[in-house]
């Protein structure tokens, strides 16, 4: 984290994006901790190539990525290089929150739009719908796996205030990130996350 870059905040329960050009890093900060950011990422001018989950682990070989690490695209792309990590664990497994969910995991009927409704808002610029939504890098999200089962449990990020990722852009990139809605990956306190792009060269 670079403290004389500008620091932008997603407010909670909400997404902003960002485009990146190759090299352009960015760093994703948990202000207050045990927050959960939601992040997708789309090729800057072909949006059906976008960050994938299963080429992403399946070539890292393993659940759990961090520093060195490297976030593919479907199209077997170097997207993003995890440069620094200060927190060590989050999930690439699960879908964004969404109205759904508060429906079924939550049994809220209010239609809250979630990860899902807000990644789309912020990515209305780019046309890129609720359809083009795909499974997101969960920053700060822990997720827990019974080894013998194969069970799995949403519990609070160990994320502490301050906690950052410093992401490389591989190629152009849209980005959006959220300040995760959903109760089980925040601790059931929602709370911003905060993000400063350093431009390649400047």
């Amino acid at each position: 984290m670079n403290t004389d870059l500008e620091t932008i905040r997603i407010q909670p329960c909400s997404a902003q994006s960002v485009e990146l050009a190759t090299g352009d890093e960015l760093v994703i900060i948990d202000p207050d901790g045990q927050q959960v950011s939601d992040l997708v990422a789309f090729e800057q001018t072909n949006h059906e190539e976008y960050l994938s989950s299963g080429r992403s682990l399946d070539y890292a070989s393993r659940l759990w990525l961090t520093t060195g690490d490297v976030l593919y695209s479907n199209r077997s792309r170097p997207m993003f290089t995890i440069m620094e990590d200060t927190c060590g664990r989050h999930d690439f497994t699960l879908t964004p929150c969404s109205k759904d969910t508060f429906k079924i995991i939550y049994g809220e009927n209010e239609g809250r739009p979630g990860c899902e409704g807000n990644l789309v808002a912020a990515l209305a610029p780019y046309n890129i719908g609720v359809d083009r939504i795909p499974i997101a890098f969960n920053v700060f999200m822990y997720v827990a796996v019974d080894a013998k089962t194969g069970e799995f449990s949403v519990l609070p990020p160990l994320s502490k205030a301050g906690d950052f990722v410093r992401l490389r852009a591989e190629m152009p990139l849209v980005v959006a990130m959220t300040a995760c809605s959903a109760g089980q990956s925040n601790n059931f306190c929602y709370k911003p996350i905060d993000f400063q792009v350093l431009r390649h060269g400047s």
